[in-house]
């Protein structure tokens, strides 16, 4: 069986995951090699989207677990999950540039839907996205996320978040029921 035949499978990510989620997240969002695929940030946005200290504590969190996404063990995606109260926060998703647009960034959203609802009674999944990301956002819609109009500002002058190419980004709350 090949391993684009192969079943995807989850798992929660541990330490010695942390370059290869770095490596994921990085080239999902940022620089020439994430234009390959639809979720590209390099736009927006100049320097990292992430580093090994922030996945790191992701994957620490106490309330929270960084699932992984793999193929005949290869990685192709990640999400982080953390739990508060009775909602759950979705962040950190990526899928490798050359693997987007086929479904796995749809099946890694259901299966971190159904942690949040089964495994910690999670009544509503939320998340923050950059506002200018209008594509991404309208996919979100179509999986039932809602544009709550609540807007966080872009941590400008914090490099740990990337170099804005722009002056005007912030995030906007999205919220799904489960």
């Amino acid at each position: 069986m090949s391993s684009e035949g192969a079943e995807l499978t989850f798992r929660p990510a541990g330490a010695a995951d942390v370059p290869a989620l770095v490596a994921l997240v990085e080239s999902a969002y940022r620089g020439d090699a994430s234009r390959v695929g639809w979720t590209t940030e390099a736009d927006l946005l100049d320097g990292r989207r992430t580093d090994a200290e922030g996945v790191t504590e992701a994957i620490e969190h106490p309330h929270g677990l960084v699932l992984v996404a793999e193929r005949a063990g290869r990685l192709l995606a990640c999400c982080q999950l953390e739990r508060r109260d009775n909602v759950a926060y979705f962040g950190m998703f990526s899928v490798r540039p050359e693997s987007q647009g086929g479904g796995l960034g749809r099946a890694v959203l259901e299966h971190a839907e159904h942690v949040a609802r089964e495994q910690w009674g999670a009544a509503e999944l939320e998340m923050t996205v950059i506002e200018q990301r209008a594509d991404l956002i309208a996919w979100y819609e179509c999986r039932g996320f809602r544009r709550t109009g609540v807007y966080l500002p872009f941590p400008y002058g914090d490099e740990r978040f990337g170099i804005p190419r722009r002056p005007d980004l912030r995030f906007e709350k999205l919220v799904k029921d489960l």
